[in-house]
């Protein structure tokens, strides 16, 4: 009997849908998403934070820089596990050993007030547990289908909603937490999640069949298909050889060179997120409410809370309803994880309504990116697909230019701030207007990248092309981190306006440069769309 999805028997059965697998994957990523955007949030904040208050009051330029090394390092630490696991562990095998290593990182950064060097050890282990993970995760997905169509496309959709999932709720849970009451409290909250979504992982995984295993594990299953295909391989690698040294190949990995150059410019202003925006909210930002102000922020915050968590919960009782059978000790790990998570967002809730006084914590505004993608990714997919659909290079300028108009937001709104100042009351409402804006730039260039990356280059090339992107990921929140350093010089020289300028002008720049450029590129993309 021939299977409609890649996987065993069990992944047949489906959840909206799609294979249950898709499913185990979906959450196994939502929680790993909710320690690393939970730790993200509070990184920043825990360092420049006073002794009193529990923090390592380091200067902001220091923070900066450490944070920068982080966001760039998750970047490039996949490269080398994707190769790993696809030479010798196998996908299944990475993504477990990732999940457990970034557990002891979390647990780690939880002790730090024993000896700075849990802390550090702590950063490490995330860095080099995030490549096993990522990149293997990611792939299993493509595998659970056996179409390249819209079914692929549309699983690929609900993992990215996972993953937005996971983030937002990372960051509202673990930011609250470690604000308000340790941050060792919030780094080891965001480990307990990455354990119980390993366990749920690992003991599920027969799910997949031959899927994610080593190769050395597969072997018997390729000797059976060897013969069949090799003479194909042969062939069509002779194919590959001779288009490789075509003008069209050429002209394509051109275009690659140029979008991974201009998504420096994106992601260099947009990894501001989790630096200098974190400080300016924590700062700068007027986040003490009362009266109406106060009680609208309880309720909506109530209600972007609990929604996402219903939602999420409600896909839960229908993975169990398909699974629950033949793998009852993984449910119930993952039903454990949604209890603690519920009773974490009651108690944080109720907390929020008796309070006398309401205080908008710093990390929440790094909650409106997950909530906006949550909001706006369908419409954006709706648009792609419609007349209305522009060229790759103009929605990477329209992406640059949002980004540097959030930025305008962030300038106007603290204009009035005195040169030097360490700390000011301006509206939240600037902070809002900029999340947005960036978040809509995003859905501009995140997906739309990855997508002409796997378009543009052959196919014995992707690997490296993919890698390439990373590499200019890497180099864009390095050098993030060390921009943001200069805050406080730039401040006190020139005032915190001009600061923010800085991630105005050059995003726009960038974007006028690839509009300009958008006629050259269509042409040496030769047909792609």
């Amino acid at each position: 009997m021939e299977f409609k999805f890649g996987g065993s028997a069990e992944n047949q059965k489906t959840v909206l849908g799609h294979p249950s697998g898709l499913f185990v994957l979906f959450f196994t990523e939502m929680w790993e998403r909710f320690s690393y955007y939970g730790m993200r949030a509070l990184l920043v904040l825990f360092l420049v934070s006073t002794i009193l208050d529990g923090g390592w009051e380091w200067s902001r330029a220091d923070a900066l820089v450490l944070y920068g090394w982080y966001t760039g390092l998750v970047y490039i630490t996949p490269i080398i596990g994707g190769f790993i696991a696809d030479k010798f562990m196998g996908y299944r095998r990475a993504v477990v050993l990732g999940a457990f290593i970034m557990t002891l990182g979390h647990a780690a950064m939880a002790l730090e007030g024993m000896t700075s060097m849990f802390f550090y050890a702590g950063l490490t282990f995330l860095i080099i547990g995030n490549g096993f993970f990522k990149p293997n995760i990611s792939s299993m997905v493509g595998q659970l289908y056996k179409s390249q169509g819209k079914e692929k496309d549309a699983g690929y959709t609900i993992f990215y909603m996972g993953i937005n999932a996971g983030a937002f709720l990372g960051i509202l849970l673990c930011g609250y937490i470690g604000e308000n009451i340790g941050w060792h409290y919030g780094f080891g909250l965001a480990g307990i999640f990455m354990f119980l979504g390993m366990l749920q992982f690992f003991f599920t995984q027969t799910i997949f069949g031959k899927i994610g295993l080593s190769p050395k594990q597969s072997e018997d299953f390729e000797d059976v298909i060897e013969d069949s295909v090799e003479k194909l391989e042969d062939n069509v690698e002779d194919l590959i050889e001779e288009a490789e040294s075509s003008k069209v190949v050429r002209d394509r990995l051109f275009v690659i060179g140029i979008f991974s150059l201009f998504v420096v410019f994106f992601w260099w202003a947009f990894e501001q997120a989790g630096g200098s925006m974190t400080i300016f909210a924590a700062d700068y930002t007027d986040r003490a409410l009362e009266g109406n102000a106060a009680l609208t922020f309880k309720i909506v915050n109530t209600i972007i809370t609990i929604v996402p968590m219903i939602v999420i919960t409600w896909v839960l009782a229908m993975l169990f309803k398909q699974t629950f059978k033949k793998y009852a000790l993984a449910n119930i790990l993952l039903a454990l994880s949604f209890i603690i998570i519920w009773g974490i967002v009651i108690w944080m809730l109720n907390r929020e309504f008796q309070a006398d006084t309401t205080e908008v914590p710093a990390s929440w505004f790094s909650v409106l990116n997950s909530l906006f993608i949550i909001l706006f990714a369908p419409l954006f997919s709706k648009l792609w697909e419609s007349k209305y659909n522009p060229s790759g290079p103009i929605k990477f300028a329209i992406g640059l230019l949002l980004v540097g108009l959030g930025f305008a937001a962030l300038a106007y709104g603290s204009a009035g701030i005195p040169d030097g100042a360490k700390t000011a009351s301006v509206s939240l409402i600037y902070l809002v207007i900029a999340y947005y804006l960036h978040t809509m730039g995003e859905l501009c260039v995140s997906p739309v990248g990855l997508s002409y990356v796997s378009k543009l280059a052959p196919v014995k090339l992707v690997s490296m092309m993919f890698g390439i992107w990373f590499t200019a990921n890497f180099f864009a929140n390095l050098l993030g981190g060390f921009t943001g350093s200069y805050m406080d010089p730039i401040m006190e020289e020139h005032g915190l306006s001009t600061f923010f300028l800085i991630f105005t002008i050059i995003p726009i720049a960038a974007a006028v440069i690839m509009f300009l450029l958008n006629p050259m590129l269509k042409r040496k993309m030769h047909g792609i769309d």
